[in-house]
């Protein structure tokens, strides 16, 4: 069962958040904390008491706007720590997701705070504790959050085929439909070479296992993805097709 500290500088908020925790069965303790600081010095001591100590916590559930240090401060702070707790971030403002998801929280959940959805962001992080004393699994898949109609949902950064370019946006394009996000481009560039995509325009990046097809035409070069046709840039076209053509040959 899991051991969880709830942290929002709104009384009323903590309380609803606290009682809803606690009764959930998946649940063995919920504390409260009214900011940052005291949220510090308890995390401090579970920490020092280790996963198995009579203070041990294994999740927080954070507020993001608090006086003083924010909630992405402490999710920054804990993430430094070899073994920190798990984070779930509990806001009223959708605008933050993204730094959320460069934290490596397990879950994003928007205020007022449903019984359902709390339910679901308890029973990822359950889920991850009882994993991490399992057998070793592969690794979950990195996700990016996106926003539809004030929900927030997760794309599996696999499951994209090419980013297209819209000023300071992005909009991701899937099998199952695109979704803009707030980032851009360049930024998707260098955090998502390691996984396989590549910039073939100023106006686009594609993930190099969804080509389908290199096509050269009278100079231009374009490339298919998804029964979607892309225009490569002639400082582009070389580099594309020798990694096309290493990863053929791999």
């Amino acid at each position: 069962m899991l051991r969880v500290l709830a942290v929002d500088d709104e009384e009323p908020a903590l309380g609803e958040l606290l009682y809803l925790l606690r009764a959930d069965p998946r649940v063995r303790t919920a504390e409260g904390a009214g900011d940052a600081t005291a949220a510090l010095r308890r995390i401090g001591r579970a920490l020092e008491a280790g996963p198995g100590g009579e203070d041990a916590v294994d999740v927080v559930f954070l507020d993001i706007h608090m006086p003083g240090l924010t909630g992405l401060d402490v999710a920054r702070l804990l993430a430094g720590f070899a073994r920190p707790p798990l984070v779930v971030f509990v806001t009223a403002h959708e605008g933050f997701a993204l730094q959320a998801f460069d934290l490596k929280a397990v879950d994003y959940v928007l205020k007022p705070v449903r019984r359902e959805r709390l339910a679901e962001a308890v029973r990822r992080v359950h889920e991850l504790v009882h994993a991490a004393g399992a057998p070793a699994a592969p690794p979950a898949p990195e996700q990016i959050p996106v926003e539809l109609g004030g929900v927030t949902r997760f794309v599996a950064v696999d499951d994209i085929a090419y980013v297209e370019a819209h000023g300071d946006y992005a909009r991701l394009h899937t099998d199952q439909g695109s979704h803009l996000v707030r980032i851009p481009l360049s930024t998707l560039e260098e955090r998502w070479a390691p996984r396989g995509f590549v910039r073939i325009h100023r106006s686009h990046l594609v993930a190099l296992a969804r080509v389908e097809e290199l096509r050269l035409d009278g100079g231009a070069t374009t490339v298919r993805i998804g029964g979607t046709d892309l225009a490569v840039s002639r400082r582009h076209a070389r580099q594309l097709r020798d990694l096309l053509l290493r990863r053929a040959g791999a």
